[in-house]
Parts: C-alpha cells; structure tokens; sequence
C-alpha cells in the first residue's frame, strides 16, 4: 500500500490526519509542499486543490481530512 500526506508545518488538519494514519498503523510518507515547490506543484496536478492535506492512498486522492473516504480507501 502507498500512502502520501501532502502538507505544510502550520496545518493542523495535517496533524490530525498524520496522526489518526500512526493511530491506525498506517505507514505513510509526508511531503512538506511549503518546503519543496515540485512536490507542491505534483499535489496540485493530482488534486486540482492548492488545499492540504491532500492524501495520495494507492493512487487514489483525498483532499482534507475525510476520515470516512481515508477508511474506505485504507479498507479500515
């Protein structure tokens, strides 16, 4: 399973969507946008959103932190 958090230092919706990944046991890898523009410019490509957290779960894009589709894509 690939999952990627895409955030920025100040989010803390970023933080609580880290942190119910880590509750859960999920491994992911986070991807600072505010510190790397390529990273922000592919978050946009894949979300349409300039938004974060934007969540990357096997392809599939989550923008905010919307635990039920987070659930559903994780098969939680």
């Amino acid at each position: 399973m690939s999952v990627k958090v895409y955030s920025t230092t100040t989010c803390p919706w970023c933080v609580k969507a880290k942190d119910y990944l880590k509750s859960k046991g999920i491994a992911y890898e986070d991807i600072n946008v505010s510190l790397d523009s390529a990273a922000a410019k592919e978050m946009i490509e894949k979300s349409g959103q300039r938004g974060v957290p934007v969540l990357d779960i096997n392809g599939n894009i989550v923008v905010g932190f919307d635990r039920p589709q987070i659930d559903k894509l994780l098969g939680l």
